[in-house]
């Protein structure tokens, strides 16, 4: 069977960018295991679960999944996560990464495995496109130095940090584009288009809300599974 490991914010996951992946792999009939830093449960961004923003209905329904889904509730421990042993790794996004996933060197050797491995997947998601600015291939290299990428777009994240980049009472340590384009990504967050979603050889990367089921579906279709 098709598996998954699904690396998850403590600080503050997006719910759409999560709960869709999430959903739709494991409706594809994929074996998905949910991870954070520490093991603990990760913790829902509020905020994406707004009904004035979703709909009452959309906004219940990704509620009830955060607070019953037993994967979600009972995560495993990161450090305790093999990579090589599953056929994708995503990285779902959210603010929270880059606090807490984006900065882990258990997230980053991750994305390495699974993007440098013969058989491995990687998906990437909104802000946890940071981690791409971080890690390094297996000779010490960028990994995402000359790739095409999509990722949360400086034009978005001026709309939601003030002055001082306060995002929440917290100091945003640096946005996404910015820290990505400077490592040498090709990054592309496609601004005029509804949805974006790229692929650049075993890395998917995805803009943020909106893109995840689109996101979802490369994703199967690049593991060669019927959505």
């Amino acid at each position: 069977m098709t598996n998954a490991l699904f690396i998850v914010s403590e600080e503050g996951y997006w719910a759409e960018e999560c709960i869709e992946p999430l959903t739709t792999l494991g409706d594809a009939g994929v074996d998905v295991t949910v991870a954070t830093p520490t093991g603990s449960s990760p913790v829902v961004d509020e905020r994406s679960l707004d009904p004035e923003d979703l709909g009452e209905d959309e906004a219940e329904r990704l509620r009830e999944i955060h607070e019953t889904d037993e994967r979600l509730a009972d995560p495993a421990a990161l450090a305790d996560a093999d990579p090589g042993s599953y056929d994708a790794v995503v990285f779902p996004g959210g603010h929270g990464t880059v606090w807490d996933i984006n900065q882990d060197r258990h997230a980053r050797a991750a994305l390495r495995t699974a993007v440098e491995g013969e058989t491995g997947k990687a998906l990437v998601v909104c802000h946890a496109a940071g981690l791409l600015a971080f890690t390094r291939d297996s000779d010490g290299e960028i990994l995402a130095a000359g790739r095409d990428v999509t990722g949360f777009p400086n034009a978005w994240e001026k709309g939601i940090v003030d002055e001082q980049d306060i995002f929440e009472g917290r100091k945003l340590p640096y946005w996404v584009e910015d820290e990505v384009t400077a490592v040498g990504a090709n990054w592309d967050a496609e601004l005029d288009a509804d949805t974006s979603v790229t692929v650049d050889g075993d890395l998917v990367t995805a803009r943020g809300p909106g893109s995840s089921a689109a996101a979802a579906t490369t994703l199967l279709d690049e593991l060669g599974i019927e959505a």
